[in-house]
C-alpha cells in the first residue's frame, strides 16, 4: 500500500514538473518573440511638398509613424537612411498632376545612394485628355535587400509638366 502511494505521488510529481517545463518554455518563446527588432517608417508629402515638376526625387514632410532604429527620415528630406542590414518592404503611392491640356505621362522608381533600382521603375500608362488637370496615382510594392548606411529615395519621372502633389512610402524591416 505504501509503495502504491510513493508511486502515485511520483507521477503526479513527474506530471506536474513536465507542466512547469512547458509553461516556462512558452513564456521564454514568448518573450524572445517580442524582442523581435521591429522598425517601421510611414512618411507622407502633400500639396505643396514637391513644387518641382518632371523628373525629382520626392520630398516628405511628415513622419506618420516611425518605431524603432532601422530607419530614419528627416523631414523635408528626400532621404531615408538605412540603419541596419536587413531585408525591407516598401509600399509607396505617388500623384503626379498636369496642369496642361494633353499628354499626362509619369513613372516612379526607387533608388539607394542615388542609383536607380531598375527592378522597382512602375511604369504609368500615357494619358491623353482634353481635359485640364490630368491626374494619376502609381502605387507598387517591393522587398529589397538593404545595407546600413544606405539611403533610399523615391523619385518621379516624366517629360512632361508634372507636378507631385502627394506621396507615401510605408517601409518595414522584415528580417
Amino acid at each position: 500500500m505504501c509503495c502504491e502511494d510513493k508511486c502515485k505521488i511520483f507521477k503526479l510529481t513527474l506530471i506536474f514538473s513536465i507542466i512547469i517545463i512547458l509553461i516556462v518554455a512558452i513564456l521564454f518563446l514568448c518573450i524572445n518573440n517580442q524582442k523581435q527588432d521591429k522598425s517601421i517608417l510611414v512618411t507622407i508629402a502633400q500639396s505643396g511638398d514637391n513644387t518641382q515638376t518632371g523628373n525629382a526625387i520626392i520630398n516628405f514632410n511628415q513622419n506618420q509613424i516611425l518605431v524603432g532604429d532601422a530607419l530614419s527620415h528627416t523631414l523635408g528630406s528626400s532621404e531615408i537612411s538605412i540603419n541596419k542590414d536587413g531585408i525591407y518592404q516598401i509600399s509607396y503611392q505617388l500623384t503626379g498632376v498636369s496642369n496642361q491640356i494633353g499628354t499626362l505621362n509619369f513613372n516612379a522608381i526607387l533608388a539607394v545612394n542615388n542609383v536607380p533600382v531598375l527592378e522597382t521603375l512602375n511604369e504609368g500608362p500615357v494619358l491623353q485628355s482634353d481635359i485640364s488637370n490630368n491626374r494619376y496615382t502609381l502605387t507598387s510594392t517591393v522587398i529589397l535587400q538593404l545595407n546600413s548606411g544606405d539611403i533610399l529615395q523615391l523619385n518621379g519621372l516624366s517629360l512632361e509638366e508634372v507636378e507631385y502633389t502627394n506621396a507615401r512610402i510605408d517601409i518595414e524591416r522584415i528580417y
